[in-house]
């Protein structure tokens, strides 16, 4: 016993993070915070030489990526962020209308005092990044990411953030087209309808927290729509 004691003392501990789950995370939050468009093309080797680590955590992290639809693979070896059809984006919409509005009158009811602080902090660094126009877009779609998850959390449901997160790494590019728009940007209404979600949580009133989101993603989902940039059919494979 002893023999086989000192034999797994020299085995040294595992890392709790391996660098395919890094390199899986870091994708995961590009893909959901819209950083990647529809149709955008990588390389394994680009995106390890990004992340600093060889292809093979890079290949892991796709893979999974893969099978949850977030990427496609290419006869090439590339990697391919999914086009949207119009029938797939509208029946998302709906889905996310009914969970992401819940979510936010759970939060509004259950949320902490910390959880209102961290809501409201993200909420002015958004506000800064939109008011400094197209030099901030990458951190204006960033921050409204982090700025509905720090909401959804605040509901206090691992399960139902977790379901949401499915969610934006399906829809996560299609806001892309949205946030990426200056006249969308212009127009203030994401600023309005983040305005009236915060008050919601302030106030702790559930049925204006999904009010508030719900109006924010159909004003979104109506600017996708009509901006003609999504697929009635998926074109045939090359």
């Amino acid at each position: 016993m002893e023999q086989t004691d000192t034999a797994l003392t020299q085995m040294g501990q595992l890392e709790r993070v391996t660098l395919g789950e890094r390199a899986y995370l870091k994708l995961r939050q590009l893909i959901m915070s819209g950083k990647l468009a529809p149709n955008e093309k990588l390389s394994l080797r680009s995106v390890a030489e990004a992340l600093g680590v060889s292809i093979m955590p890079v290949r892991e992290a796709v893979t999974r990526l893969v099978a949850e639809g977030a990427l496609s693979l290419l006869p090439n070896r590339a990697i391919s962020v999914p086009l949207m059809t119009r029938a797939k984006f509208e029946e998302l919409l709906r889905i996310r209308t009914e969970i992401e509005g819940f979510a936010a009158a759970e939060a509004a009811v259950h949320r902490t005092s910390r959880d209102l602080k961290l809501i409201l902090d993200y909420d002015k660094d958004f506000r800064d990044a939109v008011g400094k126009g197209d030099s901030e877009v990458d951190s204006s779609l960033q921050l409204n990411k982090e700025l509905h998850f720090a909401v959804y959390e605040a509901a206090g449901s691992p399960i139902l953030v977790s379901i949401i997160e499915g969610l934006w790494l399906k829809v996560g590019p299609v806001i892309n087209l949205d946030l990426r728009a200056s006249q969308r940007l212009a127009s203030g209404n994401a600023e309005t309808h983040h305005a009236r979600l915060v008050e919601a949580i302030i106030n702790q009133d559930g049925n204006a927290a999904r009010a508030a989101v719900v109006a924010d993603i159909r004003s979104s989902g109506e600017f996708i729509l009509g901006s003609n940039q999504l697929w009635t059919n998926l074109p045939e494979p090359a």
